[in-house]
């Protein structure tokens, strides 16, 4: 099959279209033939050497993708030859064919193209693990999304605004935040312009927010420990700007704060299997419906995944970076 190959760690320009052999499903799992799959900042830090996959993990990058099932574990259930998937990998999406667990596939609504569902697996699933599940948002309560322009920053407004709740998103322009307020945010704050732990205090009526989704890392720990309400949780499911320093832990314990890191890539399957269960009790009637999609920023050929890590390394896409392999 072809794939996106790679011989060493480095910039964009490692990255080649070339020929890798096709995965084997086991028994538990399916072959899908790739039509999209999405691109996310965890395949930048892979290709840079700094996030290698998990053990027994396929090394091709890609860990979402949606396409056509070919063929069918001996133990798999409810999944048949011919049938439409999108599926949550720990690797390979960038490639012709690609195996899968069963339970880690969805099946893909009528509603969504094949570009929107390859887009969906990893981005929706991560917001709603961490805001949902570990992050036990309320009913009506108020979430802080730091990166309300990318992936999973849209995935989380869509989902936000479905469970009733308040987003509050940075971007890093006021362009990306009028793009958020019109997605849906509730309110969108330019880190760009000023600290943004007092800003998001204000549009919280001076309480805080009870959940943050950070990708950022140290550099926003203290504002994001202020911008907290009481007994608030800060859920780090990314370091993309550093992972060591000083940590006030007075303030931690005075508030009742929790701070709480958080990967989807390397649990097991069967974790990943209730998550989607869980996703698709309380979000599967929106995505049946459509009212919960990504927004697809360019959709590009496999061969130019060089291309698309640059687009993604400078930020100036809203939603999701598809590549198309068929």
């Amino acid at each position: 099959m072809k794939a996106i190959i790679f011989d060493r760690p480095g910039d964009e320009s490692v990255l080649r279209l070339g020929d890798a052999p096709d995965p084997r499903p086991g028994s538990d799992q399916l072959l899908i033939r790739v039509k999209t799959a999405g691109v996310n900042r965890a395949d930048l830090m892979q290709r840079e050497g700094r996030y290698p996959p998990p053990p027994g993990a396929s090394e091709i990058l890609g860990l979402e993708c949606a396409g056509e099932v070919v063929e069918v574990g001996s133990n798999v259930k409810d999944w048949r030859v011919g049938d439409r998937a999108m599926a949550l990998i720990p690797g390979g999406g960038y490639a012709e064919l690609a195996v899968v667990h069963y339970g880690s596939a969805i099946h893909v609504p009528r509603t969504l193209s094949d570009e929107e569902a390859g887009g969906i697996p990893e981005v929706y699933l991560t917001a709603f693990l961490n805001l949902f599940m570990i992050g036990e948002l309320p009913k009506g309560g108020v979430a802080l999304v730091h990166g309300g322009g990318s992936g999973v920053g849209t995935a989380a407004i869509q989902m936000l605004r479905e469970a009733g709740a308040r987003s509050i998103v940075t971007a890093g322009s006021d362009e990306k935040c009028e793009q958020c307020l019109k997605f849906g945010a509730n309110v969108a704050i330019n880190y760009n312009a000023g600290p943004f732990a007092p800003k998001v205090r204000e549009a919280s009526g001076g309480r805080g927010v009870d959940v943050i989704l950070d990708i950022v890392g140290i550099p926003y720990l203290e504002q994001n420990l202020d911008s907290l309400a009481r007994g608030g949780r800060l859920i780090l499911v990314s370091l993309m700007k550093g992972a060591r320093g000083e940590i006030d832990l007075a303030k931690v314990q005075r508030n009742h704060l929790r701070i709480i890191g958080s990967t989807l890539r390397s649990r097991p399957v069967e974790e990943k299997a209730s998550i989607i269960t869980s996703f698709l009790r309380q979000f599967g009637g929106a995505l049946e419906a459509g009212r919960i999609r990504p927004p697809i920023y360019r959709a590009m050929p496999l061969a130019e995944a060089a291309e698309a890590h640059r687009i993604m390394q400078r930020s100036e896409h809203f939603g999701k970076i598809i590549l198309r392999a068929a």
